[in-house]
């Protein structure tokens, strides 16, 4: 074996400490050569313009093939200050569905106070003179009111006389007419009772033996009506019942179009299924009466005497409760009846008049958005609204402004938790994080998004997402909507 010298050892140690020196910039240099290119910045400033832009959404939008074929419009704030992120298509118009109930929001926000006008009334002698006022929340299921219950039922005249009021026509121009039967479209009135909607329950299957030793056999399903007024009227569908192919076969109940008889079909398990009714004068003061348990006439139209009937109104529900069913859950008939309600505010008190609302609101408080909307109802069941992405971002903006943060929030239905978000936008924890606020608004093509996303820099942004024209399915749309905001979370 030969034997090593101390020089030669020497010379290979210090090779080996020059080596193990070097290792760490060699192993640099290589990671340089092999990384990523820099992520580009969020928000850029366009030089030509003087406007800030984001180019990564821009073409992230261009190229998504879950969206290419459709109309889309995208529109993103700073929510505090009011500043322009990004517009795509911003100035375009599109159909605003049911995201067009925020516009209803402002509405009541800025014409009604802290509670709902429940009817207006004057007393005279030993009669009670009393009228609508639109007022959808007397014997509501979802959101009910007592308040004018209660008053009605204590009052100590003798008569109680309910006065007509001029109103708008029962549905909203450029409405689907056979949607007549499905809870989503009741009809606007005066003076709802009940949410203007019948419901039906259908009992659970119970098997009975009809004799001692027999095999057991299923009863008929029972079915339970409310009002019970409307029980007369409500019949098993007979053999000779036959469905159009063009009705929903999922449902249970259907209504004649033109009058409120109401026929079902037993089903193997529970269900509950909610009607509209066909209103009328006659049929209001007969269910008023039956709910009051005492006569209630009509007389026609208002004659407060000037300056001796002192009128007054009496108010219900805190205007908040209805604020969030409706728009968590989208509740098209307290949108419309909102507009009635703070029609009461604008103008002649002599009819209600959602036109009028809007009229005055965009003549007036509105007057500076950047583009006039078509709005022409308060749900957004009509084809005829249009409205630009731009518009209803810097809505959006003027709601920041006007409320505290906390209360506008939760007045929107949350990401994870309640409303039509429930299933998105949050991040499943523990703890589950809610990043997105908003409303969505569906029609057949029509796919929309709007609210607040907040970032994981904390920054709240006003968002407007609309996809009009959509092919087919809109799952498709929904998910690239969340993959899409899910970035600029991340970015923003």
């Amino acid at each position: 074996m030969p034997i090593l010298s101390f020089s030669t050892l020497a010379a290979g140690q210090l090779r080996w400490a020059v080596w193990l020196a070097l290792l760490p910039l060699t192993s640099a240099c290589g990671q340089a050569t092999t990384s990523q290119p820099p992520v580009p910045a969020a928000i850029v400033l366009d030089s030509a313009t003087g406007k800030v832009d984001m180019p990564w959404l821009r073409q992230r939008l261009d190229s998504s093939r879950a969206l290419r074929r459709q109309q889309v419009g995208v529109a993103l704030a700073d929510a505090t200050t009011g500043e322009l992120l990004f517009g795509y298509n911003a100035g375009k118009d599109f159909t605003p569905a049911s995201t067009l109930k925020l516009f209803s929001l402002y509405a009541g926000l800025t014409l009604l106070g802290d509670s709902l006008p429940s009817l207006r009334y004057f007393s005279r002698g030993d009669t009670l003179f009393f009228q609508g006022t639109g007022d959808p929340t007397l014997l509501h299921g979802d959101v009910p009111s007592r308040r004018a219950y209660a008053f009605l039922a204590g009052r100590p005249e003798k008569v109680l006389a309910y006065c007509d009021i001029a109103c708008v026509p029962a549905y909203g121009p450029g409405w689907t007419w056979d949607d007549f039967n499905y809870y989503f479209q009741p009809e606007r009135t005066a003076f709802p009772l009940y949410g203007n909607t019948v419901r039906f329950y259908g009992s659970a299957p119970q098997l009975a033996r009809p004799r001692p030793g027999a095999p057991l056999q299923p009863l008929p399903q029972r079915v339970r009506v409310a009002p019970r007024a409307f029980a007369p009227l409500t019949a098993k569908a007979g053999p000779d019942f036959r469905l159009s192919p063009d009705q929903d076969h999922e449902e249970h109940v259907f209504r004649a179009q033109l009058d409120n008889r109401f026929t079902y079909l037993p089903a193997p398990k529970k269900w509950v299924d909610e009607i509209p009714y066909r209103t009328s004068r006659q049929l209001l003061l007969r269910l008023l009466g039956d709910t009051l348990r005492r006569a209630v006439v009509g007389i026609g139209p208002w004659h407060p005497r000037p300056g001796q009937d002192s009128i007054r109104t009496l108010h219900g529900l805190r205007a908040d409760s209805l604020y969030r069913r409706m728009l968590r859950v989208s509740d098209n008939f307290l949108a419309e009846q909102l507009l009635l309600m703070a029609s009461t505010q604008v103008g002649y008190r002599d009819s209600l008049s959602g036109a009028r609302t809007i009229r005055y609101l965009l003549k007036n408080q509105l007057r500076t958005l950047p583009d006039r909307p078509d709005w022409v109802d308060g749900s957004g069941l009509s084809r005829f609204n249009l409205l630009t992405p731009r518009t209803l971002t810097a809505l959006l903006v003027r709601l920041h402004q006007q409320l505290p943060e906390p209360r506008l929030l939760s007045l929107l239905a949350a990401g994870g938790g309640q409303g039509t978000l429930r299933k998105r936008y949050f991040e499943p924890g523990p703890p589950k994080v809610t990043w997105f606020w908003g409303k969505t608004g569906t029609l057949t093509h029509t796919c929309n998004l709007a609210g607040y996303l907040r970032c994981k820099s904390g920054r709240l942004v006003a968002v407007t997402f609309f996809n009009n024209n959509i092919l087919g399915d809109d799952q498709r749309t929904r998910d690239a909507m969340q993959w899409t905001l899910s970035e600029v979370r991340q970015r923003l």
